[in-house]
């Protein structure tokens, strides 16, 4: 099967697989990534077979859908892609990228790079910044029930990786946890020049945040 053929495949699948998924996390979250993946490799040397396929599968099966197991999704993406006959180098990065493509609260060392993981962390990360990353979080802080704020409740920023995964605080400090680290983060150029945009606007919203919120304007 050639490889066009096999990333329609994907697309096809990932579709059908993530229909009805958290706003934040379903095809349309993947259609975005795969998107700023296909827009950073213009200027990276990358496999963009392995990046296509890479970013149409990373959120397969996230975990914080599944009680927490991480193997849930590598496995799904497993038998769908030798399901369609990949080669097993291919499968074997594809699966090392599922594996090591998300944030984990940040204090975690990666255990692989590749430059295809690199552009799709990028891609990844760009959506959880600027504007479809602040609608992207209040979406999913709304469906765990969270509190949009509680000045009482300070952001930690030194979580451990199960304390990241089991946190339960308002979703303004997941701006100072996780989404305002990420321009520092960037692996390629052309990621780093995308975060800058998207970072001072979050940076703008959470100033008129607080202004709303004291009753200041």
């Amino acid at each position: 099967m050639i490889e066009d053929q096999i990333v329609s495949k994907t697309i096809d699948f990932v579709k059908e697989k993530l229909a009805g998924a958290e706003g934040g996390h379903d095809w349309f979250h993947i259609q975005r990534v795969y998107n700023n993946a296909k827009l950073i490799s213009k200027e990276e040397k990358v496999d963009l077979f392995v990046v296509s396929i890479g970013a149409l599968l990373h959120d397969i099966a996230d975990s914080k859908f599944h009680d927490g197991d991480e193997s849930v999704g590598p496995k799904v993406a497993l038998e769908f892609l030798q399901g369609l006959h990949v080669q097993k180098e291919v499968i074997d990065h594809v699966i090392a990228i599922i594996e090591n493509i998300s944030f984990k609260g940040g204090n975690i060392i990666q255990k692989f790079r590749s430059p295809e993981l690199d552009v799709i962390q990028d891609a990844d990360r760009l959506d959880a910044i600027g504007a479809v990353g602040i609608a992207r979080c209040f979406n999913y802080g709304g469906f765990k029930n969270r509190a949009i704020y509680d000045p009482d409740i300070k952001p930690n920023l030194n979580m451990s990786k199960e304390e990241y995964k089991s946190s339960t605080a308002p979703t303004i400090n997941h701006f100072y946890e996780k989404l305002l680290l990420l321009k520092d983060r960037m692996n390629t150029q052309t990621g780093k020049k995308l975060a800058l945009q998207r970072h001072a606007y979050m940076e703008g919203f959470l100033e008129q945040f607080y202004m709303e919120w004291e009753g200041e304007l």
